[in-house]
């Protein structure tokens, strides 16, 4: 008899193991073709798995088990499933000490918004045992918690920690290497753009990209767009927006992303080209007005970097900025157009300069409707010029652009920028299929 049970217990965890690795191994089985239906196929699943279960549960003595298994394959759902809350609560009601219990009940109050709870069930169970799933799935809810800026911040620098935590219990666990690129990725735009957050985010996203059932996760390939996007490296974000698009086709975000990000490339090439649509007579005008004046505090020709460093500058031209940094060197020039973008990160524009050469210009937290306008002048010391060229649609994109990532080296209107123009960049990351 006591085998009997043992072998019971033994089938329905393997039922259960089996349910995960279905839907985990999904893509890798059976292609990108049947991404649209995965969902239905992995839901079809579970009730096969819900009913062998079923089956089972008068041989199983461990209720608290069995309810935990039952509660797990109704968790695999991406939506919140109410009987997988209840059989959850019901597993640890009866074994307290069930830390699996614990992680897919917090899962479960995740997906129901029930973001206190959740947080409640993952420091239960590290309190019993450190583990890596409770870590992980802390560090998500913890980005999530605090109500002003502030406490906002000091969860997400908790986040981090606890993502780290995580990662160190198993480096070979590409979800953990996710939520802790994730950390990195909300600490980068809730904290100044530290460029050592975003460059440790890409480091823990290729982690993760290195692990074959993370290369699957759709939240992986947008989040990691999302901040190939902020780098401006646009080949590597259209082809992440693409691909998440492909492993969850119900997901319109990636879709409606990558088409906005193509609309601004193409847009912004396009009005480089033709001088913001302005008229001749229109661009003539605004070539003659630009004067030494425009140059403001850098009209004598020298300034302090924001590094306390002295710099002479020499007045330059558009056309003659090389790619990456140009030092000693400082442009004027009138803004002709601006750039619609949805998030407004960065502030797109296009500027010419007195020989009526157009470059775009890619200002990074400024605050929303503090911009420049169409006839603004504008001076940029020691400009950064990368180029764009990425392929679209069987178009070639091609144009140079200046990123200004600290506004207040510029001037505008032969001013610099006041600090009440100024906003970091909030930005939000997804984990839609967790």
């Amino acid at each position: 008899m006591v085998m009997m049970v043992m072998e019971a217990l033994e089938k329905a965890q393997n039922i259960v193991e089996e349910l995960v690795k279905y839907r985990d191994e999904y893509i890798n089985n059976y292609g990108l073709d049947k991404a649209i239906q995965k969902d239905t196929d992995v839901e079809k699943k579970i009730k096969e798995t819900l009913i062998d279960l079923d089956q089972l549960q008068l041989s199983i003595d461990d209720k608290a088990i069995f309810f935990y298994l039952r509660g797990k394959a109704l968790n695999i759902s991406s939506k919140y499933e109410m009987h997988a809350e209840e059989c959850l609560s019901k597993a640890v009601k009866l074994d307290p000490s069930l830390i699996e219990g614990w992680n897919e009940l917090g899962e479960s109050y995740w997906k129901h918004k029930n973001i206190e709870a959740a947080c409640n069930c993952f420091t239960g169970a590290i309190s019993k045992k450190k583990n890596k799933v409770s870590l992980r799935n802390l560090s998500m809810v913890q980005r999530q918690l605090g109500t002003d800026f502030e406490s906002k911040v000091s969860n997400i620098k908790k986040s981090v920690d606890t993502a780290k935590e995580g990662v160190s219990l198993d480096v070979t666990d590409g979800r953990s290497w996710f939520v802790l690129g994730n950390a990195y990725l909300s600490l980068f735009f809730f904290t100044g753009q530290n460029p050592s957050s975003l460059k440790s985010c890409m480091a823990a996203y290729k982690k993760a990209a290195s692990n074959v059932i993370e290369q699957s996760n759709p939240d992986l390939h947008y989040n990691r767009a999302v901040a190939f996007k902020y780098e401006e490296n646009f080949p590597d974000a259209l082809t992440g927006y693409e691909m998440a698009g492909l492993l969850d086709p119900s997901w319109n975000e990636p879709k409606i992303d990558r088409q906005d990000l193509i609309n601004r490339l193409k847009n912004t090439m396009e009005m480089i080209e033709k001088k913001g649509n302005l008229k001749p007579k229109k661009v003539a005008l605004y070539m003659n007005q630009l004067k030494d004046s425009d140059y403001g505090p850098y009209t004598s020709g020298t300034y302090t970097s924001p590094l306390n460093r002295e710099v002479t500058l020499k007045k330059v031209a558009l056309n003659e900025l090389k790619p990456g940094s140009n030092n000693n060197t400082v442009i004027s020039g009138k803004v002709v157009a601006v750039i619609p973008v949805k998030d407004s990160v960065p502030f797109p524009c296009i500027v010419m300069d007195n020989t009526g050469y157009c470059m775009a210009i890619s200002v990074f937290n400024l605050a929303v409707g503090k911009g420049m306008i169409t006839g603004d002048s504008i001076a940029i010391p020691e400009p950064y010029v990368q180029q764009v060229n990425v392929q679209v649609n069987n178009e070639q994109v091609v144009f140079n652009s200046i990123r200004v990532n600290n506004p207040v080296v510029m001037v505008v209107n032969k001013r610099k920028v006041a600090s009440d123009r100024l906003s970091f960049s909030v930005l939000s990351v997804t984990n839609k299929s967790q």
